[in-house]
């Protein structure tokens, strides 16, 4: 025998049908509401870090230009002061050594995170700015006839005002490495790094020896 539900008793099961559907929908779409405002400032976070990295490697390819311009300036230096009579042949072949150690080292990117490489880096630019730029200056004193050359003068005061630009250019790097590292290090900058699977990691401050911070006196 089939029983036959009561019209009123269908139309409350399908009100009930309704008003459950309703209340789902509306449960989504707080959940929705909750999940865009938690992401929200996460993808804000991102968006910080990715800015904050791009700029401290903007900076650090102010300094490889930089290191380029002095790379570049060497063999002039060297050719000139061949011309001098008498000249010092191992303060040149030191020089021209240095060079060659200098340039054979390159960062990539994901070098700036690791301490070594960085290291080996500054160790190789130590060699030019000091030990044999420095040597240069001083033993020139000994060649009045060098020392007379405008095209010396010229060269030295370039490498000068190079050793200075430099010095700026490691100085604002290191700046925006702290500044992106800060950023990095704080509790959502780690929450977000972790969550978008760590793409982000610290950079390493680019010191040098402390001798290489103050550049070349150019003394005649």
């Amino acid at each position: 025998m089939v029983e036959h539900l009561h019209p009123s008793a269908s139309l409350l099961t399908v009100r009930a049908m309704n008003a459950g559907a309703a209340v789902l929908r509306a449960a989504r779409l707080v959940f929705m509401i909750a999940l865009g405002l938690f992401l929200l400032p996460s993808c804000s976070k991102y968006d910080t870090l990715v800015e904050k990295d791009q700029t401290a490697q903007e900076r650090w390819s102010n300094v490889e230009a930089n290191l380029q311009r002095r790379a570049e300036l060497i063999p002039n230096l060297v050719n000139t002061v061949k011309a001098a009579a008498n000249y010092e042949k191992e303060t040149l072949e030191k020089i021209t050594a240095a060079r060659a150690s200098a340039t054979s080292i390159k960062l990539s990117a994901d070098d700036l995170t690791d301490p070594a490489k960085v290291k080996a880096f500054e160790e190789a630019q130590a060699k030019i700015s000091q030990s044999a730029i420095s040597r240069l200056l001083v033993s020139n004193e000994n060649y009045p006839k060098l020392q007379a050359s405008g095209q010396f003068t010229d060269l030295m005061k370039q490498l000068e005002g190079t050793e200075n630009r430099i010095l700026r250019a490691r100085e604002e790097y290191n700046a925006s490495v702290k500044d992106y590292n800060s950023e990095l290090l704080k509790v959502s900058g780690t929450v977000v790094n972790k969550a978008t699977g760590q793409p982000f990691k610290p950079r390493v401050f680019f010191s040098g020896s402390p001798e290489s911070q103050a550049a070349p006196a150019v003394s005649f």
